[in-house]
């Protein structure tokens, strides 16, 4: 069954709540959904230890949820670029094993696996390699977050050229917006619909005033898992 990495045209750009959105949305017809974060940097205390926010996010929205070392494998606990975070714990994160981190999790049987990457495309994991050479070594295609504000024309589209120069389909974008107000946002989407060269699967209005255990539902209601499921052939 279909999995998709995700990533976003910058860091903040709403990439984890879209990618819960899109769990939710999927669960709502009936399918088995499980959100995957390989890696990720910046970790809180929680009970039982320490953990990252956005992957106790994916787990929570998915239906058909792992267990938190199987969504989040390389926990970082700075809040920083990964390589940085990684190197400030000495550790070297490697594009192929967070790549078959997210295998691993493909097996054990779903409808819909979505694997979040960290920060935008090419964001370093190490001395070496980008979150591109995970999504490279696993093929899958790929959804773009967008969030909405002015300069996302040219994040956008130079995020889909990267994807594609990658050797990778783009499968879907998200116009998202982060920010309470964005000038002359309906047209800037429509720029972005007729030039990224793949179906946009919603917008996502300005949500601040949503209650943050809400936000996956609130954020379902405008997106459509159905264009992803019917690309992929399911």
């Amino acid at each position: 069954m279909p999995e998709f990495f995700v990533t976003g045209t910058d860091t903040g750009v709403g990439k984890t709540l879209v990618t819960a959105g899109l769990l939710r949305a999927a669960a709502a017809r009936g399918l088995r959904s499980t959100g995957v974060k390989p890696l990720a940097a910046g970790a809180t205390a929680h009970e039982g230890g320490w953990a990252n926010d956005d992957a106790l996010l994916l787990r929570a929205a998915s239906s058909a949820p792992l267990d938190l070392a199987a969504t989040n494998p390389l926990l970082l606990r700075a809040a920083m670029a990964p390589h940085l975070a990684a190197r400030a714990e000495g550790v070297v994160p490697g594009a192929r094993a967070l790549a078959e981190s997210c295998l691993a999790a493909a097996r054990r049987g779903h409808d819909l696996l979505l694997a979040e990457g960290a920060g935008g495309w090419l964001v370093p994991l190490n001395g070496r390699e980008t979150m591109a050479d995970v999504a490279r070594h696993l093929g899958w295609p790929v959804i773009l977050v967008v969030g909405m504000r002015l300069g996302c024309l040219n994040h956008a589209l130079l995020s889909a050229a990267a994807i594609r120069a990658s050797g990778l389909a783009l499968a879907g974008w998200v116009a998202n917006s982060a920010w309470p107000a964005m000038p002359a946002l309906e047209e800037n989407i429509a720029t972005l619909d007729a030039r990224l060269g793949a179906p946009r699967l919603g917008a996502v209005p300005w949500l601040g005033a949503v209650a943050g255990s809400d936000m996956p539902e609130a954020v379902a209601r405008h997106l459509d898992a159905g264009v992803l499921l019917e690309r992929a052939g399911a």
